[in-house]
């Protein structure tokens, strides 16, 4: 069992507490990508950091902000390590994250799993139609953040960026980002 203390207990919060650069009405404790804050003396930390996946171009301002709030304080050296593993998912994504993402018309990623191993199913490489059919027939439609509507379609499976995909609910006829399941 891993003890914490007291003070890195407040430097996980406070790095726990930095926006997301790419979706800032979440932080990076809500993302579930921060991991753990090691004290390295009195005033030096290590902060472990898990990309959404490994060529996340955020993750370098998402190293410098939290460098910022912890120096700011008043950690001489900070330190951010990117882990790998375990990896990243979804479901790594808090409650509160998920709530806020649908608050800012982000439909949350669905649940993929509890635990254990995952089920993997190859597929095409290619999309025979411009709106492809949904990766898993059976999994759980996506609601619009708009009207709660689950009658929608999928758009592209990119978006403004390479986590999320296009939908539109076909009852408000609004379109939205889908944050994907990983």
């Amino acid at each position: 069992m891993v003890t914490v203390t007291p003070l890195e207990a407040e430097l996980l919060a406070l790095a726990g507490s930095v926006p997301d650069p790419e979706l800032p009405v979440i932080t990076l404790e809500e993302l579930g990508v921060l991991r753990a804050v090691h004290l390295r003396g009195t005033d030096a930390v290590e902060v472990e950091l898990t990309p959404t996946y490994t060529g996340c171009p955020a993750l370098e301002t998402m190293s410098a902000d939290i460098e910022r709030v912890l120096h700011a304080h008043g950690m001489r050296e900070v330190t951010v390590r990117t882990v790998l593993a375990p990896a990243w998912s979804t479901d790594d994504i808090s409650a509160e994250g998920r709530r806020k993402l649908r608050e800012f018309g982000i439909a949350p990623p669905r649940a993929l799993h509890d635990s254990g191993p995952v089920a993997l199913t190859l597929g095409a490489t290619r999309t025979a139609a411009p709106a492809a059919a949904e990766p898993d027939p059976g999994a759980e439609p996506v609601t619009c953040p708009h009207c709660g509507s689950a009658d929608t379609e999928l758009l592209t499976r990119f978006s403004s960026t390479a986590c999320k995909a296009l939908r539109r609910c076909l009852d408000c006829r609004e379109p939205f980002d889908h944050f994907k399941e990983l």
